[in-house]
């Protein structure tokens, strides 16, 4: 097949999320992939410049080696607010020369503008379209005044939709609320890659290199670090506790970057709060390796988060971690009580509860049921069930295109 993805992020900067892992996974099977994705990061990686011109990278594999993906990067004029406006020009014409150059099979929308765009073009050239869910991703845009916008655009995509697919049972009720036909709304779990993610993956090295100790208890969390991620309490809690074998590792960056060191000069805490920054994913399973316990302390009342299941969770279990979360919905429903993922009411009773688990010897224990939780949704299988839902997308389009 054809397949061309359209998204409203950096494709080579920001994850690896779902599409990363699919779409690499369905380029090694044969499948030719483009990809159209918006240079988000501009304003503090960007090249310093009025107006960026459009950019073409062949041959993209970020995750798995042999994959090859053409991305296609529409130039945009930088300058605030001018960008989004100015990508709506740039993607509608990009879209437009991809339907003559590439003539997908499908389409595949990762976000809100694009994917709105995409959608018209689709209807208008009789290809096939998909929506695929992983974010309520009206709720990421940081001018509020925006989002009944962009919400409306989501409901009028999904209810154009050939094929909507979530990661989860929270998604598929919120999609079917906005609009979304429950009779071409299904579920697409996220995914492990089992064999990167492998406990026997010992994290010595990465401890060593960090000044980590065997007597050390090290929690750990990886990502894009926002406000609502809940690791300023955490920390702001590590402070309090007169520990000093009690160790925080976080891998990413992002918004809360700055206030987390604020809190580690503060509070002396160099040698307890270690801030690698952004590691490169080959790197992340020896990271986990090296820690204890791992965290997903996000606010519980925060509505970006109510409806969804980080993939990192599932890598956290996949390397026999037990998962320290706090009361989020969409995590509850789908990992429910007994699968290693424990919960607390507020971010910094993270810090308590790990000392609780430790101190009772239920690490290994937690650990083994988190592994065993996730081993039913490798990579491979969801991306053998991706690609039997694209074809029989494409073929019911196909059929229902001869009828008219």
């Amino acid at each position: 097949m054809k397949i061309l993805l359209v998204q409203d992020t950096d494709w080579l900067l920001r994850g690896p999320h779902q599409q990363h892992h699919l779409l690499e996974r369905l380029s090694l099977k044969g499948h030719e992939v483009r990809v159209i994705d918006y240079e988000l990061l501009w304003r503090t990686q960007g090249k310093k410049e009025l107006r960026s011109k459009r950019q073409v990278f062949d041959n993209i594999s970020r995750f798995y080696g042999g994959a090859q993906i053409m991305l296609i990067r529409p130039g945009i004029m930088k300058l605030p607010w001018l960008d989004y406006v100015s990508s709506i020009f740039s993607y509608r014409r990009e879209i437009r020369h991809q339907m003559k150059d590439f003539c997908p099979d499908v389409i595949i929308g990762f976000g809100i503008l694009s994917t709105y765009l995409a959608m018209r073009a689709a209807q208008k050239n009789n290809i096939a379209f998909v929506y695929y869910w992983i974010d309520v991703l009206h709720r990421l845009i940081p001018f509020k005044p925006f989002h009944p916008i962009a919400k409306s655009l989501e409901s009028k995509t999904l209810r154009q939709a050939d094929k909507v697919l979530v990661i989860n049972d929270k998604l598929k009720d919120y999609v079917k609320e906005l609009g979304a036909p429950p009779e071409r709304t299904w579920i697409l779990r996220a995914g492990i890659d089992i064999e990167r993610f492998d406990p026997v993956i010992k994290g010595d090295t990465i401890r060593q290199h960090y000044g980590l100790t065997k007597k050390d208890i090290v929690l750990f969390f990886m990502g894009w670090l926002y406000q609502f991620s809940g690791l300023k309490e955490v920390a702001s809690r590590l402070a309090q506790i007169d520990n000093h074998n009690l160790k925080l590792l976080i891998v990413g960056e992002g918004d809360a970057y700055e206030a987390l060191q604020q809190i580690r000069e503060k509070h002396n805490l160099k040698n307890r709060i270690i801030l690698t920054g952004k590691r490169p994913y080959h790197e992340i399973p020896e990271f986990i390796a090296a820690s204890d316990v791992c965290l997903l302390p996000a606010y519980p009342d925060e509505k970006i988060m109510q409806d969804i299941v980080p993939i990192k969770t599932y890598e956290y279990m996949a390397m026999k971690k037990p998962v320290i979360a706090t009361r989020l919905p969409g995590v509850m429903k789908e990992f429910g009580e007994d699968s290693g993922v424990v919960y607390v009411d507020k971010p910094e009773d993270a810090v308590t509860k790990a000392m609780e688990l430790i101190q009772g010897d239920k690490i290994e224990e937690l650990g083994q049921k988190a592994r065993s939780f996730v081993e039913r949704y490798s990579w491979q299988s969801i991306t053998d069930e991706f690609e039997k839902i694209l074809k029989e997308t494409v073929e019911s389009s196909r059929l229902k295109r001869s009828r008219f």
